[in-house]
């Protein structure tokens, strides 16, 4: 997979990385570095694309989803 294909990703991931990417948009982020930040959550959540072969049944971490919206802010 060359870098930038995103041809191995489940439309979950991309779906993902969609609304990752919305969010910082509306924060006031460019869209490059959006678009960069998603990606890398994506694939720290899961390790990579998981469409396709086989192993991709491994566990994912949810370390950013527990996160939430507690960074920045009054709690």
């Amino acid at each position: 997979m060359a870098r930038g294909d995103k041809s191995k990703y489940s439309s979950k991931q991309r779906r993902m990385a969609e609304h990752i990417e919305q969010g910082y948009k509306k924060r006031g982020a460019s869209t490059n570095k959006a678009e960069r930040i998603a990606w890398a959550t994506v694939n720290k959540e899961y390790g990579g694309g998981t469409k396709g072969g086989g192993g991709s049944n491994r566990k994912r971490s949810r370390t950013s989803e527990r996160k939430g919206g507690r960074r920045g802010g009054s709690r």
